[in-house]
């Protein structure tokens, strides 16, 4: 008998982040899962992004006490149930009804932070009342500095104490996929209208009674007429700012107190920069294969960046994460934590809220399990003897 996922299977049902997003796929609209999905060009930093977690193999301990385990971590000076943050993404508002609220309520329950994208489909204010919640919100630098600054101080008065700045999408990537979706820009060709069509609870759930999500924390960046997320894609393109520099992060330390995080960097030299200027946090990231085609892998240069900055700020990293082992391999090459994307998105798309904790409650049986079998109670158990490179696979 063929091995294969099962197409009829519920999302509570689902063994593997994989299986989540085979159902993802079959419950959401054709241009919704590719615009999660697809990368950019070739997607060949999006498929290398999976394949490098194939160049390690564990060399794991036995005949040691793992009876009482714990996947935890602190971040920031904060205890976490594991080592990973729900990071930003955009648009979830497209992939059910207010989808950032789902996100964050699921990151809350499962102990871990949340990062709402500056292109939420919900106000930052609402995601900030979340219980029990962590939030973190990530910004872009527009061309407005006065909307920044109004920003972050939203992001203050709400209680927010991390701000994530992604600075690797000043100008867009070419993604090819998802652009063939589309007739014209931002008009979808008849097969995907006829393909939407086909999937009434989706439309039930997004676009009935309001109509195409809005955008909720963009305010007078955009003109009243382009604030659906439709609309306002191409409008927030020409308000991205091209000329993005060090002085603009110095200029945004100046006006933020709490933890500040720069997204998009892989460049050993710049995250010494980063020491330099003041910044509390990075992550390592390739924006999960949809920007520059055939960049590094954030994995590849994860060491060579911990040797250089040692423990002056903390690491983060995403792109590809999809089994807890994966996040193992992270924290053994000197990661502090993975931010998710997809994963968390399979199984928003799959089983909303309660999809979002099917996800995250994989990963967190798998990061407990496997740290046990790797002879293992807790991760600062890890060490260098528990895993090799083996070559490229």
């Amino acid at each position: 008998m063929k091995r294969s996922l099962s197409r009829w299977r519920r999302f509570d049902q689902a063994r593997s982040i994989a299986e989540l997003a085979e159902i993802a796929r079959r419950r959401l609209p054709n241009f919704v899962y590719e615009y999660i999905h697809g990368g950019s060009d070739d997607e060949v930093s999006l498929a290398n992004n999976r394949a490098v977690f194939d160049r390690y193999r564990f060399t794991p301990r036995t005949l040691t006490d793992v009876s009482h385990r714990d996947p935890g971590c602190t971040l920031f000076g904060r205890r976490i149930s594991m080592p990973v943050v729900v990071g930003p993404t955009g648009f979830n508002g497209m992939v059910t009804k207010n989808g950032d609220t789902k996100l964050a309520r699921a990151a809350a329950g499962r102990g871990i932070p949340f990062t709402l994208s500056n292109v939420s489909t919900v106000p930052l204010e609402e995601i900030a009342t979340t219980p029990g919640g962590w939030q973190w919100m990530q910004i872009y630098f527009y061309r407005d500095r006065d909307y920044v600054a109004q920003l972050v101080h939203r992001c203050r008065e709400s209680g927010y104490d991390t701000i994530v700045v992604t600075t690797d999408s000043a100008i867009y990537g070419n993604r090819e996929w998802d652009a063939r979706n589309y007739a014209r820009p931002f008009v979808l060709d008849w097969r995907n209208k006829l393909h939407a069509l086909s999937r009434p609870r989706w439309i039930k759930d997004v676009l009935y009674p309001e109509g195409i999500p809005t955008f909720k924390n963009l305010g007078d960046l955009l003109p009243p007429e382009d604030t659906s997320v439709k609309g306002a894609a191409a409008e927030i393109g020409r308000h991205l700012m091209p000329s993005l520099s060090w002085e603009d992060i110095r200029w945004l330390r100046d006006r933020w107190s709490g933890h500040l995080v720069i997204k998009g960097i892989l460049s050993v030299e710049e995250a010494c920069t980063a020491v330099e200027y003041g910044v509390d946090g990075i992550v390592l990231s390739n924006h999960g294969g949809r920007q520059l085609d055939s960049s590094v892998s954030p994995v590849e240069i994860l060491p060579e960046v911990r040797k250089a900055v040692g423990d002056r700020l903390t690491l983060l990293l995403d792109g590809g994460f999809r089994r807890g082992s994966d996040i193992l391999k992270a924290r053994l090459l000197g990661a502090d934590a993975v931010l998710l994307g997809r994963t968390t998105l399979y199984g928003l798309g799959a089983g909303g809220e309660a999809g979002v904790d099917h996800a995250l409650g994989l990963l967190q049986g798998e990061l407990d399990r496997n740290l046990g079998l790797l002879g293992c109670s807790c991760l600062a158990e890890l060490d260098d003897s528990l895993m090799r490179r083996v070559g490229d696979a």
